[in-house]
């Protein structure tokens, strides 16, 4: 699990890509302090697992399913990239849980900047923005983040200079896709909702045949 309070922006050292995945080095520095083979380490907001690592590379390998759902098949040599090791169960819960796995990418339609703000509105399909709420939480590359305006088409966040300069979100801009993961919360009740519903109308039993049955 992760917090999307992301700890320095790394950058891709090299892309191995196979027939429908890929192998990634990555280039750190704080995230070294204490990994090892086999952490869960995400990569602006893709969990992804440590399969080696030397000095301060890590390299990870990314799933067939992971390039589909996510926009790290957009990255190049040389891109930067937000980084998080999972949060330590001792660790301050910052931001908001985040679990790494992605439910589909976002476009940035609209930057503005508002004082020493800077708003992103970004459009992303209506199987994402039925769990974007006003003031709910959403993370942006792994970051994160409060929704300050919503439609139906697109929802809009405010940054602060500090976000901006310690995330990559300061080298995004207007046609870029970014990856976005909903509020966990949101859709495990919309799950149990639904079911619900579903189950009450699958069931055949009516008063009719309680009745029947001697109940």
């Amino acid at each position: 699990m992760f917090t999307g309070i992301i700890e320095e922006v790394g950058k891709v050292v090299s892309i191995k890509k196979g027939a429908k995945s890929s192998i990634l080095t990555i280039q750190g520095r704080k995230i070294f302090e204490d990994l090892k083979i086999g952490d869960s380490v995400a990569v602006n907001g893709v969990c992804l697992t440590v399969t080696s690592f030397s000095k301060n590379i890590f390299i990870a390998d990314v799933m067939n399913e992971t390039l589909i759902r996510s926009s790290l098949g957009d990255l190049s040599d040389g891109s930067l990239v937000n980084l998080e090791r999972a949060m330590a169960a001792n660790g301050r819960f910052g931001g908001h849980i985040v679990s790494g796995h992605i439910d589909g990418t976002g476009r940035i339609i609209k930057v503005q900047r508002d004082d020493n703000a800077v708003w992103y509105t970004i459009t992303t399909s209506d199987n994402l923005m039925k769990y974007i709420v006003e003031k709910g939480s959403i993370a942006i590359d792994g970051i994160s983040l409060t929704v300050a305006k919503v439609d139906c088409k697109s929802f809009s966040v405010s940054i602060i200079p500090h976000t901006a300069k310690e995330t990559v979100l300061s080298h995004r801009s207007v046609g870029d896709n970014v990856n976005l993961e909903n509020d966990i919360i949101g859709k495990y009740v919309d799950k149990l909702i639904n079911l619900g519903d579903k189950k009450k109308i699958e069931s055949n039993i009516t008063k009719e045949f309680l009745m029947k049955n001697g109940y």
